[in-house]
């Protein structure tokens, strides 16, 4: 990984943590603040990265670390259950791609924690801002990570 970019991820984890953060665009100012040039698409890539989890605080959503996560050494699932639980998530089946939405700016950390996962029955994953749908070839491929995410989620 490069210099800058450790640098700015060492930024990024102090911020989280001593102040609430609700959306990128307040991260990316908290950034620039501090001497970083960045884009919302760097943040987002960031954000994403560090398996960055939204969480529920002062009646909002504000950006946290990973329960478990100490400087991203936490596993794939283990990222995406901490990612989803505690999250409001609305799981849908729709043919054979399973909608998920969630809270604003969540749905492209989600599906980054997910593609992490490298779980063989998800074809592929499109993500928007609290919308994210997952791919599968079958139907029993479908459930199956239905159940896994519903039981990651506590759903």
């Amino acid at each position: 990984m490069e210099v800058i970019k450790q640098l700015r991820h060492r930024q990024i984890r102090e911020i989280v943590e001593h102040q609430p953060v609700r959306t990128q665009q307040e991260l990316a100012g908290a950034l620039r603040e501090r001497g970083f040039r960045v884009t919302q698409a760097t943040v987002s890539r960031d954000i994403a990265e560090l398996g960055l989890i939204k969480a529920a605080r002062d009646g909002g959503t504000v950006y946290e670390l990973p329960l478990n996560a100490v400087d991203g050494e936490a596993t794939p699932e283990q990222r995406l259950h901490d990612m989803l639980s505690g999250l409001p998530l609305d799981l849908r089946e729709a043919g054979l791609l399973l909608v998920i939405r969630a809270v604003p700016g969540s749905a492209h950390a989600i599906a980054a924690a997910l593609d992490r996962c490298r779980w063989p029955e998800v074809a592929g994953s499109l993500a928007g801002d609290d919308t994210l749908f997952i791919a599968f070839a079958d139907s029993a491929a479908l459930q199956r990570v239905q159940v896994r995410l519903q039981r990651l989620a506590a759903v």
